[in-house]
């Protein structure tokens, strides 16, 4: 699996991508420090153009955009990965006990899944952030909870496909139970596939954060790319035409999407026999 991936060069070009953003973002505290980041005692003056001081320029507070960009990169990942783990984590759990059991039971759950499915996410996630006390761990809950069941369509999928094997009938008929099947031969099956399903799915999730951070339904005094974007609106750097504002966040954003969806389609590649022709 890992020499088919290295073959896949836009998928190995993402990775690398994702890991240094991610090494960047850990290693932010080491050279960024929260007094700059902080409104009050901002280094530079507000709304700066970029200059030889500040490359990117300065935000609405006098903040440097890059630090800002690279500090928000903290928020954004960790809101989306924990979404991503909540929502593969459901996913999963709908789609294998869905798979396993069938009959009733099983009807009912893909039954969820379907109205689930014809929702509109991000409105979902906008009402139902609305309806708590605004914070990342909000914003984590309501893009988690609404964006679980493509997993679970694609792990029960599996599951069905998974179950029909021999082994599976011998494990029942030498007594194991429905734990032990799931747990120790089922589980096991789709966790390559739900792998590659929350690259995608993580994706998604960065730019929930950063739409429901824009409509103010995060917590204002983190710094995400999101909530830079909404600062941004607020101080009207569109109609000002303080392109240095808007540009970094923006792009940051859809790179990082860009990179886990490649990595995603990559690993959708390896592990899909009927794409390996593709490879």
């Amino acid at each position: 699996m890992i020499a088919d991936f290295r073959r896949l060069r836009a998928g190995m070009a993402g990775l690398a991508f994702l890991v240094l953003t991610a090494l960047v973002a850990v290693a932010a505290p080491l050279f960024i420090s929260g007094h700059d980041l902080s409104a009050a005692f901002a280094p530079g003056a507000p709304r700066q153009a970029p200059s030889s001081d500040f490359l990117l320029g300065t935000d609405a507070f006098g903040r440097s955009m890059v630090d800002v960009t690279i500090w928000g990169a903290r928020i954004s990942l960790t809101v989306g990965l924990l979404a991503t783990l909540l929502a593969v984590g459901i996913g999963a759990l709908v789609g294998i006990t869905a798979g396993h059991f069938g009959g009733w039971a099983g009807t009912v759950l893909m039954r969820v899944t379907d109205w689930f499915v014809v929702l509109p996410v991000l409105v979902l996630a906008t009402a139902l952030a609305s309806v708590l006390s605004p914070g990342m761990g909000t914003v984590v809950v309501a893009i988690g909870v609404t964006s679980w069941p493509r997993t679970a369509r694609v792990v029960r999928a599996q599951t069905l496909s998974v179950e029909a094997r021999p082994y599976i009938e011998r494990a029942k008929a030498l007594g194991g139970g429905h734990g032990h099947v799931m747990g120790r031969h089922i589980l096991p099956n789709v966790m390559p596939l739900m792998l590659a399903q929350a690259t995608l799915t993580v994706s998604e999730a960065i730019l929930a954060e950063a739409t429901l951070a824009f409509l103010g339904l995060s917590d204002p005094t983190k710094v995400s790319w999101g909530t830079t974007l909404q600062l941004a609106r607020q101080v009207g750097a569109v109609s000002a035409d303080d392109w240095w504002i808007l540009l970094p966040p923006g792009l940051a954003i859809v790179a990082v999407a860009l990179a886990f969806t490649v990595v995603g389609r990559a690993l959708e590649q390896v592990l899909n026999p009927r794409l390996q022709e593709l490879m």
